[in-house]
């Protein structure tokens, strides 16, 4: 007897109807986002159970397992990418970019290499060029898509790395760091635990990095700034995750160029402010830059997982990334594979192209701006009631306490619990508070009053 997985014929004849149902059943959970509840109900969780049995011998029937897999798996999701969600600064996905996602998908592209896929190739190369004039970036910017700020930040700082110590006579890529010089790390008080993570992937250590202190906002005080020597990089930040705050960059990156370092940003989310002509100046100069991490599956609203690394000199990039072999193209100069950390990579270019070309620089500034408004009108409901609201809230952001640590847990749990809307927990400037993160492109006016509301009582509670 044929084994299900095995029966060529039986599969393609049955793939039609196998997506056809797939789309069936996407369609209605999409369809269902706005009114269920956001976090999954205790039993749904529990219900996932039934996906873990014995690894069969013969397989089970396509539908069948794309019938569990909706039954069983749909229900104890997390409604991120509904109008609610104000959980980690995590966008859902604009249609557009989703019908693109769905088309790559079917297309299954290798976007490592353009011989591999032309039409990934020059989505790609066409997307990077659009995010980079976006942003402000300078002409030539060169970059690829990566699983997400982590790694964007890890290969940004890797080209930073390499670049500094190669002024120094090091050559990092090839000798790695062992007998390097030492490479001087400078980081804000409020650097992103992305920044730190890549730091230790890439050699330099998570916990070594000179630290700035920061204001009350967590932006970097230039009052007092450091004399630095050798190879040196400096680590700033556009939108701080709890405040929404960037640094002051003029003043950094100047006194950084005095010292010969190299300035990357971490701009997870925040580096979209300067796609809009209202919040740009919260990121003003942050184009004076060596290199810059950002995420289009946060403020951008694609799907996950879809980070961009994006450095000002091509050469420096490729020299951190390349890989070469004789089975490989000669020449590659802006080939995927050899400006990213890996190899083989998804054709993210599509849907990053996808919600650009949909939305223009209007929409996208249009975006930014309704979210940064909702955020506020979150803000003045809370403040209003009565509750601190502990930062300026000059992006997305929005940070509350409900008195000390142990009641304000206790409302974030309720909210959790309660279904209406997801916050999430954080420490901020040594107190407890909820976060409160504004970042999809469906939520509504309603459904920022509908929140206060449900938060509210859970307070009064």
């Amino acid at each position: 007897m044929t084994a299900p997985g095995a029966d060529v014929p039986a599969i393609l004849a049955g793939r039609p109807a196998l997506l056809e149902d797939a789309c069936r059943r996407a369609l209605a959970y999409l369809g269902g986002l706005g009114e269920r509840r956001v976090a999954p109900a205790a039993q749904a969780v529990a219900a996932l159970g039934g996906l873990d049995f014995a690894l069969p011998g013969p397989g089970l029937d396509a539908m069948e397992v794309l019938r569990m897999l909706d039954e069983l798996g749909s229900p104890a999701t997390v409604a991120s990418a509904g109008p609610r969600y104000f959980g980690f600064v995590t966008g859902g996905t604009l249609p557009v970019a989703q019908a693109a996602a769905w088309l790559a998908a079917a297309w299954d592209q290798n976007a490592a290499l353009t011989v591999m896929s032309p039409a990934a190739a020059a989505l790609t190369t066409v997307a990077l060029r659009w995010v980079a004039e976006l942003l402000g970036l300078p002409p030539g910017t060169a970059g690829g898509f990566v699983t997400g700020a982590t790694m964007a930040n890890a290969a940004c700082l890797a080209a930073g790395r390499d670049a500094v110590l190669a002024r120094h006579g090091w050559d990092a890529a090839g000798q790695g760091l062992a007998g390097a010089p030492p490479v001087t790390v400078v980081v804000g008080a409020e650097v992103h635990a992305a920044v730190r993570k890549a730091l230790g992937l890439v050699g330099l250590g998570r916990d070594r990095a000179t630290v700035l202190p920061a204001d009350g906002q967590g932006r970097i005080d230039p009052s007092a700034l450091p004399a630095l020597s050798g190879p040196a990089l400096v680590c700033l930040q556009a939108g701080n995750v709890n405040s929404g705050a960037s640094d002051p960059f003029v003043p950094l990156i100047g006194w950084a160029r005095e010292h010969g370092a190299w300035v990357h940003v971490d701009g997870a989310f925040g580096l979209w402010a300067a796609a809009s002509a209202a919040t740009a100046p919260q990121v003003a100069g942050v184009g004076e830059a060596d290199s810059w991490a950002t995420d289009a599956h946060k403020w951008l609203n694609t799907a996950y997982d879809c980070g961009i690394a994006l450095v000002r000199d091509r050469g420096a990039l490729r020299s951190a990334m390349e890989a070469s072999a004789a089975y490989l193209p000669g020449e590659g100069d802006a080939e995927p594979m050899n400006l990213t950390p890996q190899s083989s990579q998804r054709a993210r270019g599509a849907e990053v192209w996808a919600a650009l070309a949909f939305l223009g620089r209007d929409g996208i500034a249009e975006l930014v701006n309704r979210t940064c408004r909702l955020a506020r009108r979150f803000a003045d409901g809370m403040a209003r009631a009565g509750h601190d609201v502990l930062n300026e809230v000059v992006l997305n952001q929005v940070v509350v306490a409900f008195g000390d640590a142990p009641r304000t847990d206790a409302v974030i749990a309720a909210v959790q619990d309660g279904g209406t809307c997801w916050c999430g927990p954080t420490t901020w400037r040594g107190r407890r508070a909820m976060r409160v993160s504004v970042s999809c492109w469906n939520t509504t006016e309603d459904d920022i009053d509908r929140s206060i509301a449900a938060v509210l009582g859970c307070a009064r509670r």
